[in-house]
């Protein structure tokens, strides 16, 4: 065996393992009872060892090859803005979008039945939380981005 099958697998490879599985069941490659004994195995795992013989008979996936490559920012911005954050950062910038576009409603429909143009109040609604929310997105990108390198760092290291 090689130096990376002995290495100790995190939670997060065996989730993109489980993954993989979930995506193998909803094209009917496994059945739900190889799903559960391979899931179960996978969440068992210590090394990346343990993985690999769980999706050795499945074909490589798109997503799997995209995750295995470090995408530069431009390619990342272009898969989606929010795409890349994590779920609660996702769930709260979708919560704002929604807060704004019926703000911006109401007040579309305010100025419109009145006659004249209203003071755009909802500018007030999308502007400090918006800000609060940009700002969070970025720490938390600029965070992720920094994992990133401290993983290049250690894989050039090795290579």
């Amino acid at each position: 065996m090689n130096d990376v099958q002995e290495m100790r697998a995190s939670d997060g490879d065996r989730q993109e393992i489980v993954d993989r599985l979930r995506s193998a069941v909803a094209d009917g490659r496994l059945s739900m009872d190889e799903y559960m004994d391979r899931m179960g195995r996978a969440y068992e795992a210590l090394t990346y060892g343990d993985l690999a013989p769980l999706t050795a008979d499945l074909p490589a996936t798109r997503q799997a090859d995209q995750r295995a490559t470090i995408a530069p920012p431009a390619v990342a911005a272009r898969r989606g803005l929010i795409a890349g954050l994590p779920t609660p950062l996702r769930v709260l910038w979708s919560i704002w979008l929604t807060a704004v576009m019926i703000n911006v409603f109401v007040w579309a429909m305010v100025s419109v039945t009145s006659g004249h143009f209203a003071y755009p109040w909802p500018l007030w609604v999308a502007g400090p939380y918006g800000a609060a929310l940009f700002a969070m997105s970025f720490g938390c990108c600029g965070i992720k981005g920094n994992r990133l390198s401290a993983k290049q760092r250690t894989s050039w290291e090795r290579g």
